[in-house]
């Protein structure tokens, strides 16, 4: 129970002198000064053991702390944090707890507090409570089941010319796939790094974009570019988030901002210089850098695996059902069927597409694993609808 607000001192002292005189019991003289009777005994032994220092205000903190942060564990997390200025106090523990877990660590508001005593600590705006990055579409529930690409946005080098970072992500593992450099998001060099990235991991099952190029294509079919058709081929579903809501691409738009931090401020001078600092950023990201997603938020090299299928070392041919009505795309994107055009796309020109029989009054046209639309038989009108519909069987 807390002394009467006034001067502390003050109203000790005319508690030890009401006790001294002792008119009533002591128990009466707490309650007149508002204090309970253990207080006013403990007082009074200070007052007789110690005098008027016994009843000065004392500091309620410990005398000793009992995990008390030693230096040289301090030194090593203010070096670790200078080599790593990314990563927070949970991530700076995660690292130091993998590669020492026989040393104690303090936890990670401690490391917070240490790196504020040292100003290693930027303040950052926080997103309001409640706001979660969410996605509809495909759950990664195994390395390479989906993959997540996309361009993160342009920045000019130090010495002129834009450089466009293409970046690849395995949805389940976080494993960054690739991060390559470019001079422009043309379908040809996209082409070139995705067959490379093929070669070393193996085909994915679904490759989710966003819709810019040159991964969509906005009036096309589906909006399916020359470059998801080559997807649909090797038996990758192409899978486009919703136009114009980023949360859906949630997990690999937050690690631009980790991507940009980190090798982008400021900009490299050259492709090469940047491209270096990507591949570092690379290494770095999947081997060392804990993941807060992942068991024991080890990094993603230890949960990703490449794919079991291969790369081939050609495309694999088209097989349709034996009843199907196979259709060669023309080079302005239409098939003939009963002396009537049907419009599919341009970029399926010289391709081969199969009419299945769905039911009396229409058929579907698909490529690949990919229906196309349905064409009603009694008007000839084509209805886009493409949706995958898996590997067609003979």
């Amino acid at each position: 129970m807390p002394w009467r607000v006034s001067s502390s001192m003050s109203e000790r002292l005319a508690f030890i002198q009401a006790c001294l005189d002792r008119q009533v019991s002591i128990q009466e003289i707490c309650a007149q000064f508002g204090i309970s009777e253990k207080t006013g005994h403990k007082v009074l032994s200070r007052f007789r053991t110690e005098g008027m220092a016994g009843l000065a205000e004392r500091s309620h903190a410990r005398h000793a702390q009992a995990h008390r942060m030693s230096a040289d564990v301090a030194a090593a997390i203010i070096a670790l944090r200078k080599k790593y200025r990314a990563y927070g106090p949970v991530k700076l523990r995660d690292w130091l707890v993998q590669h020492e877990p026989e040393r104690a660590w303090p936890a990670a508001s401690s490391i917070g507090t240490l790196l504020q005593r040292a100003g290693l600590v930027r303040s950052r705006r926080r997103h309001p409570s409640g706001v979660r990055m969410l996605t509809g579409r495909t759950a990664a529930t195994a390395p390479n089941h989906v993959w997540t690409a996309d361009f993160k946005g342009e920045f000019r080098l130090t010495r002129g010319p834009y450089c466009y970072p293409l970046t690849v992500l395995d949805l389940h593992s976080h494993y960054l796939l690739d991060c390559t450099a470019q001079a422009t998001t043309a379908v040809a060099p996209t082409r070139v790094a995705f067959a490379r990235l093929f070669r070393m991991y193996g085909l994915p099952d679904v490759l989710r974009t966003d819709n810019g190029v040159p991964f969509a294509q906005p009036n096309a079919l589906g909006r399916l570019g020359a470059l998801a058709f080559w997807w649909v081929r090797l038996g990758i579903r192409p899978e486009h988030t919703t136009p114009a809501t980023p949360a859906e691409n949630g997990a690999h738009e937050r690690f631009h901002k980790t991507l940009k931090a980190a090798t982008t401020q400021p900009a490299a001078p050259s492709l090469a210089a940047q491209q270096r600092r990507f591949d570092h950023f690379q290494r770095e990201y999947n081997t060392e850098r804990p993941h807060a997603s992942l068991p024991d938020h080890r990094p993603p090299g230890h949960t990703y695996a490449p794919s079991p299928r291969a790369y081939p070392a050609r495309l694999p041919a088209l097989e349709y059902p034996a009843t199907a009505d196979v259709r060669r795309v023309a080079a302005a994107g239409a098939i003939k069927w009963r002396n009537h055009l049907v419009f599919l796309s341009t970029n399926l020109a010289g391709e081969y597409v199969a009419l299945l029989e769905t039911d009396r009054d229409r058929v579907t046209i698909a490529y690949a694993a990919l229906a196309l639309g349905d064409l009603d038989l009694h008007t000839h009108r084509f209805t886009p609808g493409v949706r995958w519909i898996g590997a067609a069987t003979p």
